[in-house]
């Protein structure tokens, strides 16, 4: 019994001193991101109200996912994965202080908190509306090339048999960070000056800089022969996007793989362009269950209003589900089989927006959010780490960035959606319906999404694929 119980202590001891600097790392820019993001949510809304606008914001942070994707995958197959990593965090904390500034400058023509909540109605802020849209351009490109990376950049760290198990850590972290702590700091900060939460997020992107910086190894991809000679050659980076590209678009499960998830954080965005319009003005955020136990912590951190806090908490709902979803994935994939369990995930994008799309309550919202979250993340985990068994190394940055192309690249038409359908309804009908018909109609593109994915993503075509990559593993070198 005693010989039984080593294996199950011998993933820590692999994971290794560098995978846990990135842990480290993932959690501290992750904990500044999340008070950001509460922050830019909250500002956004107290520029414009207009949900077109809103969901414009929306479409500049996520548009980098379509047009700088595939050259991404390039850049991380050609240059040390850590180098691009440290100055992507740099970057990134730059870009809030530019941000931090632009509010604090506009600080006396914005309302407060409890205005915005009230649904204030106001003149759209042009100067501050473009640094927004300006920031959460140039945020995202970062994104984008950052977190291409970090998933290439763990397999060099972490034994494959591993993969799971890191990436797991990893997931949950992040939400615990990004959803769980950091918004509440967000919204205790955003109620003593709108500008602060920026700085903070700036200060947590810098300070993962320097973690990723301590860490040791050479982390530039290994090419394979045939692509070492022609990699000197003018015009090959559009030559190492077609080999990409064609890797993926020929493989039998990550192309529909891929389009599935890119409809679905579609439809994900189709929501949430213009969630916060819709939390402010159809939720109870500052008159609903617990407000009465939140107003102390207010009244004590000098807070303009309940619904700011009341808000992140919502948004915390998330971070559960997530957290317990990277935990438990392996559990879920093993007992369920992967298959199955992308299955669920599938369900609940269908289930949760119908539920928050006829709600009122905010912890009703909360409960659907921890529900689809907890499937994102089993999805998650098993996608991401089926990816990087199956990709050889040398293609690894390149089919990557294809598949988040597509995988990603929906979201900011997802968003342009979202307002439209928001804008639409609001022609005929009233400002109420025009905020729940975006998830109306998320939802009955989801239950068809799940009839398309059901016999395309099976655990026995997964499995296939890790055997045909197993196979092939010797070979991957000489192609």
């Amino acid at each position: 019994m005693t010989v039984q119980q080593t294996p199950a202590a011998a993933p820590k001891v692999r994971l290794g001193l560098n995978y846990w600097k990135l842990w480290w790392a993932s959690l501290t820019s992750n904990l500044g991101d999340g008070a950001g993001m509460i922050a830019y949510l909250w500002v956004a809304s107290a520029v414009t109200r207009n949900p077109v606008l809103i969901a414009l914001i929306a479409v500049a942070q996520q548009l980098p996912w379509l047009i700088f994707t595939l050259p991404a995958g390039v850049i991380t197959d050609r240059v040390d994965r850590r180098k691009i990593l440290v100055s992507m965090d740099f970057l990134r904390a730059a870009l809030m202080v530019v941000l931090g500034v632009g509010v604090l400058l506009s600080a006396s023509s914005l309302p407060t908190v409890a205005e915005v909540t009230g649904g204030i109605d106001l003149p759209t802020n042009v100067g501050l509306y473009l640094v927004l849209m300006t920031t959460a351009l140039l945020r995202g490109m970062a994104e984008v090339l950052r977190d291409n990376t970090a998933q290439t950049f763990l397999p060099a760290i972490v034994g494959k048999s591993h993969l799971e198990k890191a990436n797991g850590n990893l997931w949950g972290a992040e939400m615990v960070a990004n959803q769980f702590v950091g918004p509440p700091i967000g919204s205790i900060l955003l109620g003593i000056g709108f500008a602060i939460p920026f700085f903070v997020t700036g200060a947590g992107f810098a300070l993962a800089a320097l973690l990723i910086l301590t860490i040791k190894g050479e982390f530039r991809p290994k090419r394979a022969p045939t692509e070492v000679s022609v990699e000197k050659r003018r015009g090959e980076f559009v030559g190492d996007i077609k080999r990409g590209f064609g890797w993926l678009w020929k493989h039998p499960l990550l192309r529909p793989m891929a389009i599935i998830l890119g409809l679905m954080n579609a439809l994900g965005m189709v929501t949430f362009s213009v969630f916060i319009l819709f939390a402010q003005e159809e939720l109870d955020l500052g008159t609903g269950l617990f407000t009465g136990v939140l107003a102390p912590m207010v009244d004590f951190f000098g807070m303009s209003s309940v619904a700011a806090l009341t808000f992140a908490l919502l948004m915390m709902g998330g971070a559960v589900g997530g957290v317990i979803g990277a935990v438990v994935a392996p559990r879920v994939s093993r007992a369920m089989g992967p298959g199955p369990a992308l299955a669920l995930t599938l369900l609940a994008q269908g289930l949760t927006p119908l539920v928050i799309g006829l709600s009122t309550r905010w912890w009703m919202v909360w409960l659907m959010f921890l529900a689809a979250t907890f499937t994102g993340a089993v999805w998650n985990v098993i996608t991401v780490s089926l990816r990087q068994t199956i990709i050889p190394d040398h293609l690894l940055g390149r089919v990557n960035s294809v598949y988040r192309f597509f995988a990603w690249g929906m979201m900011p038409i997802g968003s342009l959606v979202g307002g439209g359908i928001a804008a639409l309804t609001a022609v005929f009908a009233s400002r109420s319906l025009s905020l729940r018909m975006p998830f109306l109609v998320a939802s009955a593109a989801g239950f068809v999404l799940l009839v398309y994915a059901l016999p395309r993503l099976t655990t026995e075509k997964m499995e296939a694929a890790r055997r045909e990559a197993e196979a092939s593993a010797p070979e991957a070198l000489t192609m």
